[in-house]
């Protein structure tokens, strides 16, 4: 069993039909696997769809799966810690924005992979990523 946490790129093509994120993670779901959903993520691809000519569909499809997550809000120690890494990174000359320092927080201190096409998180000792993209 594998443990995922997915960022907006990931999360996104879930309301896509027969997208291959979307059929592999239906796939892993069935074989067991976890995946999360940092919150921070969930609110961009909430906006996202939103704003598309597909909004109607798309927030069906998002109904349909939304329940196959599990949430993760970030919390005191989270927002502690995305600090921290901002501030690591950027005394490194390496640049972080706020929200995926928060999304890589909870990958890390719940040990999962991040599922993510954003060559920011390539910096951070630690953190797992794969890229289904």
């Amino acid at each position: 069993m594998q443990r995922y946490l997915l960022d907006t790129n990931h999360l996104s093509p879930i309301v896509t039909l027969d997208h291959p994120i979307r059929e592999r993670i239906i796939h892993q779901v069935q074989s067991q696997d976890i995946f999360g959903v940092p919150v921070p993520a969930l609110a961009e691809m909430l906006f996202g769809i939103e704003t598309l000519p597909r909004r109607n569909q798309n927030l069906r499809e998002w109904s349909r799966f939304s329940t196959i997550f599990t949430y993760y809000a970030i919390g005191r120690i989270d927002a502690e810690f995305a600090v921290d890494l901002r501030i690591q990174l950027q005394r490194r000359g390496r640049q972080l924005a706020i929200m995926d320092a928060m999304i890589a927080a909870i990958a890390l201190r719940y040990g999962m992979t991040l599922l993510t096409t954003d060559g920011d998180f390539d910096p951070i000792p630690n953190l797992k990523r794969e890229n289904w993209l």
